[in-house]
């Protein structure tokens, strides 16, 4: 199986070195820029035809002559920016995104490299072209053939991005345990078991120190020295949140999938669920503060993150993952199917038909776990069912029998 992996890391640069990747990323962006413009006017004249990468490409020789600062940076960077526009446009023209906006000095500060990247990880430096080698934060060893690098720079602190290639053994499930998961604020995950996870609220811990340091740099006279110590502080905060927030999530996720060959989750719409109930001047809201907080709540837990990696870490464990529809789960009772809203009473449930009672959030993980399990036996089972039945239904041949899929032979062996 072919796996593309990510491997990031922390550079140690030179002051001439981030002086020069600072100019490369105002390269790409001024690239960037310029070829989106072109694009636009184009668009206005004709909305079905555009520029191609070729073309954009083509010109790149002619704005190193108009503007010579350009060929201080890498060309593959350059080109690797007219390809991301490329992208944009395709995306927004298949409905998939947005039309492209222009980059803003100092968001996305960044650029990539195809290839001429040399990596030596004995001594913990890579190699990157007009820049020469430099020492990275070596935390774990990089896996297959590199295909591409992105440097980029956040919060005081300058990142590459290795991505690789290689081929891996077809993943077989280390368990035939299932469960359900049912999201909250309260609890971040209810496992169908009984199992239940703390949320840990990153934002809602270091919201006072936000809200400090957010006022202190409104105080402060735009792009001075002061203003931009302040600002520096500003977005520390928003990066320690954030990694603690990804490296939490991913902890999680890492657990559940590896320790269940099938796990179903609701699929919540969370962009419908954090809309603002402010209303308008003819139709005010209600309970606006009050929604507002649930809404700051429900984006500090990072459902749709942890839905994107329980998918793909389900995914690479030989597991299955599935989306189930969430109107009335915790309604429902588990034992006689009856659906009634006064199943449920804030926390608790006690069924009315039946009495069965139980946890609110456990009710919902089983009922999803049900749903999830209907749903794969209409898509042909588990991978797990699907792999044994195909290795069974092979004609076993005493001196070449079959492997199953992530197992290895060894010699000697029967």
């Amino acid at each position: 199986m072919q796996r593309f992996q990510a491997f990031k890391f922390v550079l140690n640069p030179n002051g001439e070195q981030r002086r020069q990747m600072r100019g490369f990323a105002g390269s790409c962006r001024f690239v960037y820029n310029k070829a989106l413009e072109l694009q636009k006017e184009w668009y206005e004249k004709d909305s079905i035809t555009r520029f191609s990468y070729t073309m954009l490409a083509n010109l790149l020789p002619k704005w190193k002559k108009e503007f010579p600062w350009l060929k201080d940076a890498p060309s593959q960077a350059l080109q690797q920016s007219l390809k991301d526009l490329e992208r944009a446009y395709k995306n927004f023209f298949e409905k998939r995104a947005k039309f492209p906006r222009f980059k803003k000095k100092g968001f996305s500060v960044s650029f990539r490299y195809p290839q001429g990247v040399k990596l030596d990880e004995a001594n913990s430096r890579i190699f990157l072209p007009k820049l020469g080698w430099i020492r990275y934060r070596k935390s774990r060893n990089v896996l297959g053939t590199i295909k591409n690098v992105t440097v980029s720079y956040s919060a005081g602190k300058w990142y590459v991005s290795i991505q690789t290639e290689r081929i891996v053994d077809i993943p077989w499930p280390q368990t035939d345990k299932e469960t359900g998961i049912d999201r909250g604020v309260r609890k971040f995950v209810t496992l169908s078991d009984g199992t239940q996870i703390e949320p840990l609220n990153p934002f809602r811990k270091l919201e006072n120190a936000l809200r400090k340091a957010q006022q202190s740099l409104s105080r402060k006279v735009p792009f001075s020295k002061n203003w931009h110590k302040d600002n520096r502080k500003v977005a520390l905060i928003h990066t320690r949140i954030a990694n603690s927030r990804r490296d939490f999530l991913h902890k999680t996720s890492t657990r559940i999938s590896k320790s269940h060959a099938f796990v179903a989750v609701e699929d919540l719409r969370v962009k419908n669920m954090t809309g603002s109930a402010s209303g308008t001047m003819e139709s005010p809201g209600r309970n606006v503060r009050a929604k507002s907080g649930l809404n700051k709540s429900i984006l500090d837990q990072g459902w749709g993150i942890f839905d994107r990696q329980m998918e793909y870490k389900m995914e690479l464990n030989g597991g299955d993952f599935i989306r189930v529809p969430p109107h009335y789960t915790s309604q429902t009772c588990p034992e006689c199917n009856c659906v009634d809203r006064e199943n449920r009473k804030l926390e608790s449930f006690l069924c009315i038909s039946c009495g069965y009672a139980n946890d609110a959030d456990v009710v919902a993980a089983i009922n999803v776990l049900k749903l999830g399990r209907e749903l794969l036996d209409l898509q042909g089972g588990t991978r797990l069912k699907r792999l044994s039945s195909e290795w069974c239904s092979k004609t076993v041949s005493s001196r070449n029998p079959p492997k199953r899929p992530g197992m290895k032979s060894v010699p000697g062996t029967p």
